[in-house]
């Protein structure tokens, strides 16, 4: 599969402040790292279907085919 690179900083109040490389607006932080890694996930979904939408909306009225994209 295909991975996403995670860039990672600790703060001075001790959080992980995170975001991915390749989408840099997707960014969370953490008190860990995998309590960042996990809000980063979350993050990038609600990046991506904020994406689906305004798609959707971009490209209203035309016929358009839709297929899913596997990561391999």
């Amino acid at each position: 599969m295909k991975s996403l690179t995670l860039a990672i900083e600790k703060g001075q109040d001790g959080w992980y402040v995170g975001y991915v490389e390749e989408i840099p607006a997707v960014m969370s932080q953490g008190k860990t790292i995998e309590e960042l890694k996990d809000n980063i996930l979350d993050a990038l979904d609600l990046y991506l279907e904020t994406m689906r939408i305004e798609s959707k909306k971009t490209f209203k009225g035309r016929r358009m085919i839709h297929r899913k994209l596997e990561l391999a």
